[in-house]
């Protein structure tokens, strides 16, 4: 390879393994979250290839939040960033190749699971931040931007008590579509009725898992999907 361009190489090909380069380092020499990467020009040089390539892989790299290479600072192994998810998900709802309905499908599967675990693993003062938060939707009920904060916040606080980081990630990227779902959802409910029941759905997953009851977490937070979905689908039909 001269200068760093075989014969037919184009940079986007070059750049992509530079990337491979760097996630490779970081796996083959166990490198952990905050831990220093070695800068653009080893890369350049061990792999032959112009700082401009490195570059790009590196801002790449910086993009997925698996480095960061903020401030000025040494390249450092990143944390892993659920925002990643929330964008890819967020595309593909706003170009049509997903449903809200059916991310929230997918969503459910995850959130039932995430309850159950919950329910096991939580410790005394997070079954009462749930409790608190289910309690907080029924106070906030008439007030739709702090309610869906409150709502939000339940289910990465039921995630955070599952004690597994992946899926407070995923949880966690579905905060932007909760933002616009959930009041579209909440609009449907037309009837005081129906939105003391959703309030009460939630209250029984807290209860649940603040219980240790597993399959009653489970079957409340299943309960509670059934319905989110129904309403989501009616919010779409009337437009919403």
């Amino acid at each position: 390879m001269a200068n760093g361009h075989a014969a037919g190489a184009s940079t986007g090909s070059l750049a992509d393994r530079a990337i491979q380069a760097v996630v490779d380092h970081i796996r083959e020499n166990r490198l952990r979250v905050g831990d220093t990467l070695p800068g653009e020009a080893y890369f350049s040089r061990s792999l032959c290839v112009s700082r401009a390539v490195t570059r790009e892989a590196f801002g790449a790299l910086a993009a997925l939040k698996l480095i960061d290479v903020g401030n000025g600072r040494k390249p450092r192994v990143a944390a892993l960033d659920g925002s990643v998810i929330a964008t890819s998900v967020g595309h593909a709802v706003n170009t049509a190749q997903v449903s809200v309905a059916e991310v929230w499908d997918v969503r459910r599967t995850i959130e039932v699971r995430t309850a159950s675990l919950a329910a096991t693993a939580r410790s005394d003062q997070e079954a009462a931040e749930i409790l608190a938060l289910a309690h907080a939707m029924a106070k906030d009920k008439d007030d739709l931007p702090r309610m869906t904060g409150h709502d939000i916040a339940f289910h990465e606080a039921i995630a955070r008590a599952c004690h597994n980081a992946l899926f407070v990630q995923i949880v966690t990227s579905f905060a932007p579509l909760m933002q616009k779902a959930v009041p579209a959802a909440w609009r449907t409910r037309t009837s005081e009725t129906g939105r003391v029941l959703m309030i009460e759905r939630h209250q029984a997953v807290a209860q649940a898992i603040a219980d240790r009851d597993e399959a009653a977490a489970a079957r409340a937070m299943n309960a509670h999907f059934d319905a989110s979905i129904g309403d989501l689908l009616k919010a779409d039909t009337n437009g919403g």
